[in-house]
């Protein structure tokens, strides 16, 4: 008759609530409020930008009064309140991806943060023909002709800012979930996960009692991978009666 590890087996106790075993390392990935918190930001910088007047525009025609219009950052930049829009729907995106998904999702964002910032950093440098531009979204009359543009840099500037901080969200996406997924994938892979409570168990039968107890699913996969839990040094092996005979 093969010995029954019972109430005074003295192989290793099992602990259902231990947290010691390589299940543990996979620990849940922290949630990401801040890149959350930086997209909302963002967002609410380039939708106050779209409705903040970027560039003033004078011109007169010979036949009636110089006429003054103002081109907001909507006009400016037809895509700038779409691309807030989009990093709204993304704070939900983060939310609903995670892994590989999420990371890719911060590509995206980075790449967003990247066109959004390009209006602003045009105008700010002076790059490009500024009044001529201004003239075009105005719809002045063909006769008009455009006497100054004044660009106002305020905007342009908040712009490039809630660009940066959809930028640091995009690329705090991409590296949050990297060492989660390493560990993760490693315990999920039963190969890895059998060795590794082998490994445990191993060093647990030959500890002199001061380690601490390991739990069910390592002595299970411990047992899958052919490595007896009860085989310690105050225990003989399996199959074999207290003098050593089979039984």
């Amino acid at each position: 008759m093969t010995a029954t590890p019972g109430a005074d087996d003295t192989g290793p106790t099992v602990d259902a609530t231990d947290t010691g075993g390589p299940s543990a390392s996979a620990k849940p990935a922290a949630k990401p409020v801040v890149p959350v918190v930086l997209l909302a930001l963002a967002a609410a910088g380039l939708w106050a930008s779209s409705r903040l007047t970027w560039v003033t525009v004078h011109s007169a025609d010979g036949l009636t009064e110089p006429r003054t219009d103002e081109l907001n950052g909507g006009v400016w930049f037809g895509a700038l309140t779409p691309l807030a829009l989009v990093l709204v729907a993304s704070i939900a995106a983060v939310f609903a991806v995670k892994g590989v998904l999420r990371q890719l999702l911060g590509v995206v964002i980075s790449v967003v943060a990247a066109a959004a910032a390009v209006p602003g950093f045009a105008l700010a440098v002076g790059a490009g023909k500024t009044a001529d531009r201004a003239g075009t979204l105005a719809e002045l009359p063909v006769r008009a002709v455009v006497s100054s543009a004044e660009a106002h840099l305020g905007p342009a500037i908040l712009s490039i800012v809630a660009a940066s901080l959809a930028l640091a969200a995009g690329i705090l996406l991409t590296r949050r979930t990297g060492e989660r997924t390493e560990v993760a994938d490693r315990y999920d892979n039963p190969v890895f996960r059998k060795a590794d409570a082998s490994a445990a168990v191993s060093k647990q039968n030959t500890e002199t009692g001061t380690a601490a107890p390991l739990s069910d699913r390592v002595l299970w996969d411990a047992l899958d991978a052919g490595t007896d839990p009860t085989d310690t040094p105050d225990t003989p092996g399996a199959g074999h009666g207290p003098a050593g005979e089979n039984k």
